[in-house]
């Protein structure tokens, strides 16, 4: 990956990751109902990053790259249904956890890309 590639990387990573915190911090109090909002924003993300590496993925190709790296969300699953309730400590675990998954997944895509294993 070049210093121009990474920084595209950059900025798409943490724009999603950004977004899905967001995401995360308002919707805590109902388990499971961010995911109608979060995994659009790591679709996006996905195809984005492909473009950097010269990949035009449709959805469904997104869909399946991502799913390669989504085991991940069990854990963010498992701590929103654990303290995602409480209000105010559920809201920051929930958005540091979704922030912290879309960035993982976002690095983990980009490497994969890179690689040319995506």
């Amino acid at each position: 990956m070049n210093a121009k590639q990474k920084k595209e990387c950059h900025t798409i990573i943490h724009t999603a990751s950004v977004a899905a915190g967001g995401v995360g911090a308002g919707l805590a109090q109902i388990p499971g109902s961010d995911n109608a909002v979060i995994t659009p924003i790591q679709l996006t993300m996905t195809i984005s990053l492909g473009r950097v590496f010269g990949k035009s993925l449709s959805e469904a190709s997104a869909k399946a790259a991502l799913a390669s790296v989504a085991a991940a969300t069990v854990g963010r699953t498992a701590s929103q249904v654990l303290v995602g309730w409480i209000p105010g400590i559920g809201n920051a675990i929930n958005a540091t956890t979704a922030a912290g998954i879309t960035e993982a997944m976002g690095w983990l895509l980009a490497k994969e890309f890179d690689e040319g294993l995506l």
